[in-house]
């Protein structure tokens, strides 16, 4: 498990004492660099800024020795160009440079705007980018040994200290709760396809049911699924041994909930879950139930229509829109977040066997379509048809599912933008804010009547994989929207975000995508 780093606030700018790096932000001016805090810095900084080695450049470094300690002198740019996701950038490109001089305990004193004052969203990115940044995944290796005679270096931050002139403590302290939440995703994704089976995630959901206030868990295995009628999404369980499972979990916020009122200490874990109900059930005031609906092929080799085996390894990462899911809403139920959830999360292996679903073969969703499978490997959108069926079912009154669906969106997109489709304009903008807030940020794709013309079946409603290959991320969503009804839903393809993601934060294997934009999402909801 990821060792989980101590996140503090101060207001007391001069009071560094449990610090052994500091970190300060430098603004690029005509005259050089400026530093960003209100706090004094000691004189071997200044000299540095002075002689031009410390810049104002973003993403710059500089290092000082004073009082004992190492100061960090980090670039963020101008001063008008600093956003929160260049903070995030920062803080991360000081904390790789933290982890080669062993630091232990980092402050970082908070830049601030024109007015000198810290903005929330500030703090909250320096925590985001530092504890994303701190992350590794070490789980199967065994203990590093430094040379005869050395200690090993630290490889994980013991704390970090945000140091502003105001009252921050609840940004910071909400902040450490989302990243570590990011972290835990990461820790599923990264996990090989032979630890992580769909058993194991489900037992991860009951975990996290158990732990936090208002949440619960409930699984279906195979026997739920055709009971059900999920004919989709069990057709592409029959090909594997391991069971599937149909994860559902409910957040009410608890009765004396107020919004925004987080839990104390960051991975705090709340109480016992109340096994009886959600602790809240009901639509809180006037806000929408928001369904969240997470894809989660725990390993994926396309089944009888088998993928190439070049890098057919990362294919364990097919479950990254469950892992998001997953750890969104308990990140949500920790925030207290005062509205009602509904997570579904699909989890099986795509594979080939005896038993296996063929190209051809023709199954019925929950809702009554019948599918022509013409391709074994575009099953996650038949696992998400029957998903979000589901949670249409269970009264979802807002929908966001999350999937790596398509290799298309990379073509298109890269790994800069999710793809984002949608049948709802206020939904879909939303979206797109929570997205620009979060750093998580998506483009909007077309959904227009002509691509359903793409997915009619010759023998069934519908085709799972028209063999055009025109539109192929749109042609996915557009597959999806039959599924949905006239709930407002937004579809978001992270293909190309969800590993190897290449941010300072987040730059190889799994980048816990979609666990910030789906908090920040909630947020929207609460204000």
């Amino acid at each position: 498990m990821q060792p989980i780093v101590r996140v503090s606030f101060t207001d007391r700018l001069g009071d560094t004492a449990d610090a052994d790096t500091i970190a300060v932000g430098l603004h690029a001016t005509q005259d050089g660099a400026q530093p960003a805090s209100s706090a004094q810095i000691p004189p071997e900084a200044s000299q540095l800024i002075a002689s031009g080695e410390a810049r104002g450049s973003f993403k710059s470094l500089a290092l000082a020795h004073a009082d004992g300690r190492r100061w960090l002198l980090v670039g963020l740019g101008k001063r008008e160009q600093l956003t929160a996701e260049r903070v995030r950038v920062a803080a991360a490109i000081a904390r790789r440079r933290a982890r080669e001089i062993s630091t232990r305990t980092l402050c970082w004193q908070a830049p601030t705007n024109a007015e000198g004052d810290v903005a929330a969203e500030t703090a909250a990115a320096i925590v985001e980018g530092t504890v994303l940044a701190d992350y590794r995944f070490e789980r199967y290796k065994s203990p590093p040994r430094g040379r005869e005679g050395e200690a090993e270096p630290p490889s994980h931050l013991d704390a970090l200290i945000v140091s502003a002139p105001a009252d921050l403590e609840r940004a910071v302290r909400e902040a450490a709760i989302v990243a570590e939440a990011v972290n835990a995703a990461r820790d599923l994704q990264n996990r090989p396809a032979n630890d992580l089976t769909p058993t194991a995630l489900a037992e991860e959901a009951r975990s996290l049911a158990a732990q936090i206030e208002g949440l619960t868990a409930e699984v279906e295995g195979r026997e739920g699924l055709l009971a059900r009628g999920m004919g989709a999404f069990a057709a592409v369980a029959q090909g594997t041994a391991e069971e599937p499972a149909l994860i559902t979990l409910r957040y009410g916020p608890p009765q004396d909930a107020k919004a925004g009122v987080a839990e104390t200490g960051a991975g705090g874990t709340g109480g016992a879950a109340g096994a009886g109900g959600t602790g809240g059930a009901g639509r809180t005031g006037g806000t929408p139930i928001l369904g969240i609906v997470g894809k989660a092929i725990t390993f994926d080799s396309g089944g009888i229509s088998i993928k190439p085996g070049s890098k057919m390894s990362e294919m364990k990462f097919d479950m990254s829109g469950g892992a998001a899911t997953l750890q969104a809403i308990a990140a949500i139920a920790r925030l207290k977040l005062p509205l009602e959830v509904i997570a579904v999360i699909g989890a099986t292996e795509n594979m080939p066997s005896g038993a296996a679903v063929k190209p051809g073969d023709i199954v019925t969703a929950a809702n009554g379509k019948t599918i022509e499978i013409n391709n074994t490997d575009a099953e996650g959108r038949l696992v998400l048809a029957d998903c979000l069926c589901h949670a249409v079912s269970l009264g979802a009154q807002r929908i966001v599912d999350l999937a790596t669906l398509t290799g298309a969106v990379i073509v298109a997109l890269g790994s800069t933008y999710a793809g984002l489709i949608s049948n709802d304009e206020e939904l879909a903008q939303r979206v797109q804010e929570a997205g620009a807030a979060s750093g998580e940020i998506v483009w909007r794709l077309p959904l227009h009547e002509e691509y359903e013309e793409l997915i009619k079946g010759a023998y069934a409603d519908l085709d799972n994989a028209p063999e055009a290959r025109k539109a192929g991320t749109i042609v996915g969503g557009t597959f999806l929207s039959q599924f949905v009804g006239a709930v407002p839903w937004a579809h978001l393809d992270i293909a190309g975000s969800a590993w190897d993601l290449g941010r300072a934060y987040a730059e190889k294997h799994a980048s816990g995508y979609g666990v910030r934009l789906l908090v920040q999402l909630a947020r929207s909801y609460c204000e």
